[in-house]
């Protein structure tokens, strides 16, 4: 909670402002009483009309400048809490912009979505419950107490036993429902994991029938989610009618207690019924805390939730005196790189040493689990090294801003992702001056102009979210073409040739080969056929590297590289394929 206060420092203007209309407030709620007392005792008594006209119109004005400060301080306090919760959204997102995939894995997107929406809800309603009620209460209750000794000591016992036992209530619902919030957001956080694993697998839940094992899956959490709700809304609902009992019984006390002073008179109806509304004072108090004591712990959870994500120091930082490299060629060097996944007991990968070269290709390739998409990610440090360096143009990348380390890298990941809004914006994503001349060119050297051509509106054709208005190899063209637009000095295309088919596979290649030639290229792949032509091919078993060389000298003296190759391809097509 403590990282949270620093997002209320710049409306502390507006939080004193707000305590301003809320003392205004209370004194003003305060006075009416004091004032009814007045015309009761010394107006309809004495049948002095002049005084209870003078009174009751002071009593009009009282109430409206009450009406206004609380209009006033509800103001001050939304825009207190709208505002800090503005900011805390802001570096959430911005937090988690720069997460490494190690903290996004520790966390995971469904989690982060809850507590960067709901969470944050759940803290903006309790600062404005805490800016209006956690502050007026206490004003309110001690101003009560204190008008009401003034008015009758005599009767103090009754707002006693009314205060002890309201206590009473709200220790009992205290203790039955804080443990329940922290299970009640891991529960939400577990339904919106199903949600979204189940809309984003919709196709493949179709495909095998199992939507009935579906619904029963997220029935249950559901059910779960549903179950602790029920027990929290439960003790609400029991606490309300609890508490405005206790408020009626203690009226019909205060009135019994207070017929006999009467009758003794030892006190005057007026002060009796004066009495009456600072007991309702005081406990109406209460019951604005119990309401708090009911949102606050669980605001308290969500912001220690938020919390946990803004104190979330990353795995992968800028170096304090970052180098620069002045001359960038796309030189990319690994020596002796060694990795393993947090929390992981083994390497993913093991002593890897290569070097990628200005104006050539390197492939990599191997069986499923190898690490070669690990490996690429490596260069764009989406993970950093566990041993050895890797190395851009002589320069460990960890010297590096990774600001300007990426802006030297197209990275084209396996899947495909593009984002809502337009061909033209999906392309500018990779650099925003790009012009139509520019998106013409990469959509063109990725293959996707014919289909661009087709569409009415060209590059303005809307994408719809995720791209599902394209087909998977479409998506992956543009992918490419978002890589090519930002012309960097090194190429990265982790498997993102597997959705094209083998014509516009090769049309591609020998497109990027006239057009980005002079660059770096790093291809990952399954399909032999893509890298035939490489110039130098990296095999990976195991996380470790059996092989390198080019084609012909892999298989003769990689058993590994020439299984997978005759796994796919006869020893004629490979042929066939270089020439």
């Amino acid at each position: 909670m403590k990282t949270l206060i620093k997002y209320y420092k710049p409306y502390v203007f507006l939080i004193i402002l707000n305590l301003a209309f809320l003392f205004g407030q209370a004194m003003c709620e305060l006075a009416l009483p004091g004032y009814m007392s007045d015309i009761i005792n010394d107006g309809i008594v004495k049948g002095d009309m002049g005084f209870i006209r003078h009174t009751g119109l002071i009593m009009l004005i009282v109430a409206a400048g009450s009406a206004l400060f609380a209009v006033a301080g509800s103001y001050t306090a939304a825009r207190a809490a709208a505002g800090s919760s503005r900011d805390i959204r802001r570096s959430l997102f911005s937090k988690v912009i720069h997460f490494s995939a190690a903290e996004l894995d520790d966390f995971s997107t469904a989690s982060l979505i809850t507590r960067s929406t709901n969470d944050v809800q759940m803290v903006q309603q309790a600062t404005v419950m805490i800016l209006r009620l956690a502050c007026f209460a206490p004003m309110m209750g001690i101003g009560a107490v204190i008008r009401a000794l003034q008015t009758s000591v005599s009767l103090s016992w009754t707002v006693g036993v009314a205060l002890a036992v309201i206590l009473c209530i709200m220790l009992m619902a205290f203790y039955l429902v804080l443990p329940r919030f922290k299970v009640l957001q891991k529960k939400l956080d577990r339904l919106n994991l199903i949600m979204k694993e189940r809309l984003s697998g919709i196709l493949v839940i179709r495909a095998f029938n199992t939507e009935a094992s579906e619904e029963e899956r997220f029935d249950m959490a559901n059910k779960d989610l549903t179950k602790i709700n029920m027990f929290v809304n439960r003790a609400m609902s029991f606490m309300m009618p609890a508490l405005m009992f206790v408020m009626n019984a203690v009226s019909v006390l205060i009135i019994w207690a207070g017929a006999h002073l009467i009758e003794a008179q030892n006190l005057m109806i007026g002060d009796m019924l004066a009495y009456l509304q600072y007991a309702m004072h005081v406990i109406m108090s209460f019951l604005y805390i119990t309401m708090m004591f009911i949102m606050i712990p669980r605001a308290f959870v969500s912001g220690q939730r938020i919390g946990a994500v803004l104190d979330e120091k990353a795995s992968i930082e800028d170096p304090s005196q970052p180098q620069h490299i002045n001359r960038p060629e796309g030189l990319v060097e690994f020596r002796n790189v060694s990795f393993a996944y947090p929390d992981a007991e083994e390497k993913t990968l093991e002593k890897i040493s290569f070097t990628a070269e200005p104006g050539k290709t390197t492939a990599i390739i191997g069986g499923t689990g190898s690490g070669k998409s690990t490996l690429v990610s490596l260069i764009p440090r989406f993970y950093d090294v566990t041993e050895g360096e890797i190395l851009m143009d002589g320069i460990d990348i960890r010297d590096i801003s990774q600001h300007e380390l990426r802006n030297h890298i197209g990275y084209v990941p396996q899947k495909g992702m593009l984002f809502s809004g337009t061909i033209g914006s999906n392309l500018r994503y990779g650099r925003e001056d790009a012009d139509e001349a520019d998106m013409q060119e990469a959509a063109e050297t990725a293959q996707a102009i014919t289909f661009i051509n087709e569409k009415e509106a060209r590059f303005e054709e809307e994408v719809a979210q995720g791209g599902t208005n394209v087909s998977g190899g479409q998506k992956q063209r543009l992918s490419i073409a978002r890589a090519l637009i930002r012309k960097p000095e090194v190429f990265i295309f982790d498997d993102s040739f597997s959705a094209l088919d083998f014509s516009t596979d090769k049309a591609l290649r020998n497109a990027l080969g006239e057009k980005v030639g002079d660059s770096t290229i790093i291809i990952v792949a399954q399909r032999i056929n893509t890298i035939l032509d490489a110039d130098q091919i990296l095999v990976l078993d195991e996380g470790r590297m059996v092989g390198r060389g080019t084609h012909e000298e892999l298989m003769q003296n990689c058993d590994v590289y020439r299984e997978i190759a005759l796994s796919q391809l006869s020893e004629e097509e490979l042929e066939r394929g270089r020439e």
